[in-house]
């Protein structure tokens, strides 16, 4: 349900975990409890859990926006301090592409202002293509309605 939102808290540096595989409610209250994680939620019966209190956070339906705007709202989130710090897909921290990265990717869309990052888990390359813009641009714009 929040998969989309999950990304962008990764773009924005956030150590951010998507439930997958069909784990019980419980079971992902209690893993957020143990690592000082908040779970982000749009089932309303979370809230029957023992174990989602001062841990689950209800957010209505609604597009990333406006979700952005909420949990901007609670958590007071700077979306561009440590923006595209961490793999979009396995939310590793990402590293500074070293040689060998850099060899496998294309030598005319490198540029040399701009970082190249890898992420040391699945090893996907990041650079501040077209995808990057789009994201970063509407991060900014999150980033400029927090004032």
């Amino acid at each position: 349900m929040l998969g989309r939102l999950c990304r962008y808290l990764r773009a924005a540096g956030y150590d951010a975990v998507c439930a997958s595989g069909g784990r019980r409610d419980g079971e992902l209250l209690r893993q957020c409890h143990d690592e000082g994680r908040y779970f982000l939620t749009q089932d309303q019966l979370v809230h029957e859990h023992k174990a989602a209190r001062n841990i689950a956070l209800i957010l209505p339906q609604g597009d990333t926006d406006r979700l952005a705007a909420l949990l901007t709202a609670h958590f007071q989130l700077d979306w561009l301090g440590r923006a595209f710090t961490r793999c979009l897909v396995d939310n590793t921290p990402l590293l500074a592409a070293d040689d060998a990265a850099k060899a496998k990717f294309p030598q005319d869309a490198i540029r040399p202002d701009e970082p190249l990052r890898v992420c040391p888990a699945c090893g996907r390359v990041y650079w501040q293509g077209s995808h990057y813009k789009r994201m970063h641009a509407r991060l900014a714009r999150w980033q400029a309605a927090r004032f």
